[in-house]
């Protein structure tokens, strides 16, 4: 009897037995080709590197062919060739190199355990600007972010222009697409760094295998959302009605109304001079109010009386005589003539002695 928990767990070091010769001693029946587009500023790049992708792709029996006119590599199969995803993983070598991954991280897709995959960004934002912090922060300050995610997935993880390329294990691989595509949903990558460590953390434990680990990873919920701006002028519906509004006056409805439409031409003409001349009588008066205003005196804050000191506090006539006695005794300012006469007469008997 086995446990079930067993069975469904992959042993520790088990690998999966490579692809060899013996599998396919007959080879391929029919050629098989992939071609990719590389920017200009890739070439001088592809150009020093192309000899060492045609010798890796050469062990698989793979040709390689870079076509700098027209700025493509290709890649085909061989008659030697026996290995049936030897030309798929030729194809996505050729596809990293174009999206600025360096060779000495390309080449590990040629191995069995490694994968890649090229995410697009381009298209889950609408505004360049959210788009371009967000991809920011992806990368986190110094790049710090993007290496702790690279090290929590055992992936290569390259930002480049509107895609995200990661190359390593499938697992990894999952995880790098859901922290990249919830980092463009405006979700911060730290969210999912903390939920990984935790998972790094439980897989340690054996007993943990068949349990539901939700318990232990955190839940985190929006705080910053913001309510949303009521707008200044509110349109209210009307209630609804069957019959229609009326029908709005026309001018000459408005001039039946007022009698003005039975007014000579001449009546008109005075009437509609009377009103322009009240309206420029208006604007004068208005403009001469201004005016006046600068002219007009502000108001005088009222003088406040200040009062006397009381002079009716007793003087303490005992104490100034003495603080006078007091300042009689010390020795403020130049020395009196009888002290002054005395230091010179020592100051001659010094010298005399001399």
């Amino acid at each position: 009897a086995v446990d079930e928990s067993e069975l469904l767990t992959v042993p520790d070091g088990w690998k999966e037995p490579a692809f060899t010769r013996e599998d396919n001693p007959k080879g391929l029946l029919e050629e098989s080709s992939f071609a990719t587009l590389f920017p200009k500023y890739r070439e001088a790049y592809l150009k020093e590197c192309w000899p060492l992708v045609q010798k890796a792709l050469g062990e698989h029996y793979v040709n390689a062919a870079l076509d700098l006119i027209e700025g493509s590599m290709t890649v085909t199969t061989t008659k030697k060739t026996f290995d049936p995803y030897a030309i798929i993983r030729a194809r996505d070598l050729i596809k990293l190199l174009a999206r600025s991954v360096p060779f000495e991280q390309v080449f590990r897709i040629l191995q069995d355990d490694v994968a890649c995959d090229i995410i697009k960004i381009g298209s889950l934002v609408r505004k360049r600007e959210t788009f371009i912090k967000r991809r920011a922060r992806l990368l986190g300050p110094k790049g710090s972010t993007l290496k702790a995610l690279e090290l929590l997935t055992n992936c290569y993880i390259m930002v480049q222009g509107n895609t995200v390329s990661a190359l390593g294990p499938f697992s990894g691989l999952k995880e790098v697409r859901k922290v990249v595509l919830d980092t463009m949903k405006n979700i911060h990558p730290i969210y999912n760094i903390k939920t990984l460590m935790i998972k790094r953390e439980l897989a340690k434990d054996p007993e943990l295998r068949t349990q539901s680990w939700e318990r232990f990873l955190p839940k985190f919920k929006r705080k910053n959302l913001k309510k949303r701006k009521e707008p200044k002028k509110k349109n209210t519906k009307k209630e609804y009605t069957p019959f229609p509004p009326p029908q709005p006056e026309s001018q000459i409805d408005k001039e039946l109304a007022s009698g003005e439409y039975f007014l000579k031409e001449r009546q008109k003409k005075r009437k509609q001079m009377e009103e322009i001349k009240a309206k420029q009588a208006d604007a004068v008066k208005r403009r001469q109010e201004e005016r006046n205003k600068a002219f007009i005196p502000p108001k005088e804050k009222p003088v406040v009386k200040t009062k006397k000191a009381s002079t009716e506090k007793k003087i303490d006539i005992e104490a100034i005589k003495e603080k006078v006695k007091n300042a009689k005794k010390k020795k403020l300012g130049a020395l009196p003539e009888e002290e002054v006469k005395l230091k010179m007469a020592t100051d001659e008997k010094k010298k005399k002695k001399k």
